[in-house]
């Protein structure tokens, strides 16, 4: 990784830390990355606090990770198309033909991969 903080929107943040999407978030701190959680639960993971939805963050977001089943994401298009990040990580169990259409048509570079493989492999 080069020394280029980016603003990461995790979405399907959990409190749990046995979860991928809550190793994601402290991953991407250690790494120097502000981080932004979206998720169902308030608080906060990392020291962010967690937003319960996308339309309530009003900043760029360079990449979001996603941690949504198909099922989840396909409801979240149009915020994720509002949120209007430079990429989008489909992390594992998350692949939707749906949103990587929409992402398509909307501009929006994604990528098949894991968040936590990319940073440790320094690709992120």
């Amino acid at each position: 990784m080069g020394n280029e903080s980016r603003t990461v929107l995790v979405l399907g943040a959990s409190p749990k830390p046995e979860r991928f999407a809550h190793k994601a978030i402290l991953t991407l701190t250690r790494h120097g990355h502000r981080v932004i959680p979206v998720g169902p639960r308030p608080g906060e993971i990392g020291g962010w606090p967690v937003r319960q939805r996308l339309d309530e963050v009003d900043e760029p977001v360079h990449t979001l990770t996603l941690y949504l089943g198909p099922a989840r994401s396909v409801q979240e298009i149009d915020a994720i198309l509002a949120l209007a990040p430079q990429r989008v990580i489909l992390n594992p169990g998350t692949e939707s033909a749906e949103l990587e259409d929409a992402l398509d048509g909307a501009g929006i570079a994604w990528v098949h991969d894991c968040t936590l493989l990319m940073l440790d492999g320094g690709r992120f």
